[in-house]
């Protein structure tokens, strides 16, 4: 029985990313676009999530200011958050819009940056504040979302970008995302150093 359950669990993984293949490739392109647009013109990609998704959020800026499989030049890339004096320095119980994240989303953005949000919660509030922020700040948003992002979709702009993976369980949604952070970043080395080979491939 417990044999089942946790074979069911790498099965329900593996056909979800199959599915992400078909229904999210697109988005993640122009998700890609994005985000090079803002690096290649010399902004700056500044990456927020909670729990699980900033961990993930902190993974993909090591990526891009260190390397995701090659050496190239670093990326200016910032994860939002990780401050614990910053993030302990506004009273509990302040609306989101006074939230140290949104204060330092509005301190960091310029126009022209990109803001990445990875949300596996839908109608997140904080995630509603940042992306408005963002948008305050003419920035263009990258939302990583799952199937039922609710209100977060509905504020975004025909610049921004919304990747939606087809399913709502939230340990799915965070291994969706993680994929979906690697072929991002896979994507942009290939954008800036053309294909690699294998010997260019490092060790981790």
């Amino acid at each position: 029985m417990l044999l089942h359950r946790i074979q069911q669990h790498l099965v329900d993984g593996a056909d979800l990313q199959y599915q992400c293949a078909q229904a999210v490739g697109p988005a993640l392109e122009a998700a890609v676009g994005a985000l090079l647009a803002s690096l290649t013109a010399g902004g700056k990609v500044l990456v927020w999530g909670t729990g699980v998704s900033a961990a993930l959020a902190q993974s993909f800026v090591a990526q891009m200011v260190g390397r995701f499989e090659r050496e190239r030049p670093e990326l200016a890339a910032l994860a939002l958050g990780v401050d614990a004096a910053l993030t302990t320095s506004v009273p509990m119980g302040a609306p989101p819009g006074a939230s140290p994240i949104v204060r330092q989303l509005r301190a960091l953005g310029l126009p022209g940056d990109t803001l990445l949000v990875i949300s596996a919660v839908p109608d997140a509030p904080d995630a509603l504040a940042a992306i408005e922020a963002a948008h305050e700040r003419e920035m263009t948003v990258v939302l990583l979302a799952s199937a039922r992002p609710g209100v977060l979709a509905d504020v975004l702009r025909p610049t921004d970008v919304l990747v939606a993976v087809p399913t709502e369980r939230p340990a799915r949604v965070h291994e969706a995302h993680l994929v979906a952070l690697h072929a991002i970043g896979d994507a942009i080395d290939v954008q800036l150093l053309g294909e690699e080979t294998e010997a260019e491939i490092l060790e981790p």
